[in-house]
C-alpha cells in the first residue's frame, strides 16, 4: 500500500514548492481526568505546545541517572554499535539511542506513573515508544541542533500518520539561557512547516550528527518567530519538559565549561502506528523508529 496517497502532511517537496500548512490535528488529546495534569496546564501545553514540570526526578534519583549516562558512554564494546551516535568532529558520544532496551534503569522509567500517567494523558490513549535516547553535549565544545520539527522527520522517514506524539526531555543537569539549553517557539505546532528536497538513501546516517534535509526555510523560521517568540528551556536538573512532536525547536552549541545532559522519550499514541514512510525509499532502523507496537505498562 502507498502510503503516501492522501498524505496530510505533504514535505520534501521540489524547491519552490514548500511552504507551511495548518496543523490538522489536536495538540492535546486527553482530559483533566484522564492523568495527573490540571486542566489549567493542559490548556498552556495545548497553546503553547510544551508544559514544564520541576523536580519530576529527585536529587538522588538524578544521581543515579547521571551515572547510568557516565556508565554507557565509558563502555568501549557499546561505542561500536550502531545505536550509538558520536560528534563529526570530536569522536565523542552524542546520543544513544534505544536506551530503554539498553539501560533497566531507564526502562523503569519509561513505566514510571510520573512519566507515562502524563503520556496517556496528553496523548488520549495507551502509548508505546516511538523512540528513546541519551542526549550528551559536553562543555567547551557541544554542538547544538539547528531549528526542526520532529514530526516532519518522522512523518517523512519513520511514516509516522500525523503528530499524535510527545517527547518528554528530563535534564540531568541544570539548564542555563548560556549552556546550548532548548529553545522553542510556543505555538509553532499548529503550523507544519514543509521541508525541500529528496530524502537521500540511509540519511539517517548522517542526519543524527548533522542535519542537513528536513530542514526548514530560514524564510518559515523567520515567520514563525515573528509569529510566536522564541522561549528557552531553563532549570534544575530533575526537571522535564514535555513538548510536542510538531513544534519548532532547536539548541545553540555549548561554549561554557557547563555540560548538558537530559533523556529523551517519545511516546507515540498506539492509534498512530507508524506506516509505510511518506517520503522515503524505506524506514529508518528500529532502534531510531520502533516498529513494535505494544502498549507500555506499568
Amino acid at each position: 500500500m502507498d502510503t503516501r496517497l492522501g498524505d496530510a502532511y505533504p514535505t520534501r517537496l521540489p524547491a519552490g514548492e514548500a511552504g507551511s500548512i495548518d496543523r490538522l490535528d489536536p495538540t492535546v488529546w486527553g482530559g483533566e481526568a484522564d492523568g495527573p495534569i490540571d486542566a489549567a496546564t493542559l490548556a498552556s501545553h495545548d497553546a503553547k505546545g510544551y508544559s514544564m514540570v520541576e523536580g519530576l526526578l529527585s536529587p538522588a534519583e538524578v544521581q543515579a541517572y547521571w551515572q547510568e549516562l557516565v556508565r554507557m558512554s565509558g563502555d568501549e564494546a557499546l561505542k561500536a554499535d550502531e545505536r550509538v551516535v558520536t560528534e563529526k568532529a570530536s569522536g565523542e558520544v552524542r546520543s544513544i539511542f534505544e536506551v530503554h532496551k539498553i539501560s533497566e534503569l531507564i526502562a523503569e522509567l519509561v513505566r514510571d506513573p510520573r512519566v507515562l500517567d502524563r503520556a496517556r494523558q496528553i496523548l488520549g490513549s495507551d502509548v508505546y515508544v516511538h523512540q528513546s535516547r541519551v542526549n550528551y553535549m559536553p562543555g567547551f565544545r557541544g554542538n547544538g541542533f539547528y531549528w526542526h520539527s520532529d514530526f516532519e522527520t518522522w512523518h517523512a522517514e519513520d511514516g509516522m500518520p500525523v503528530p499524535r506524539a510527545v517527547s518528554c526531555s528530563i535534564a540531568l543537569t541544570d539548564n542555563y539561557p548560556f549552556n546550548g539549553g532548548l529553545m522553542v517557539m510556543p505555538g509553532s505546532q499548529r503550523t507544519f512547516v514543509q521541508c525541500a528536497g529528496e530524502t537521500p538513501e540511509d540519511n539517517y546516517k548522517s542526519s543524527l550528527k548533522e542535519q542537513k534535509v528536513g530542514v526548514p526555510s530560514e524564510h518559515e523560521i523567520a515567520k514563525l518567530a515573528a509569529e510566536h517568540g522564541i522561549e528557552q528551556f531553563t532549570g534544575h536538573a530533575g526537571s522535564a519538559l514535555w513538548f510536542d512532536s510538531n513544534i519548532m525547536h532547536g539548541s545553540g552549541n555549548n561554549i561554557t565549561p557547563y555540560p548538558r545532559s537530559n533523556i529523551f522519550l517519545v511516546f507515540n499514541s498506539v492509534d498512530n502506528a507508524v506506516v509505510d514512510p511518506f517520503a522515503a525509499g524505506k524506514p529508518r532502523p528500529e532502534f531510531i523508529a520502533a516498529r513494535d507496537f505494544t502498549p507500555v505498562r506499568r
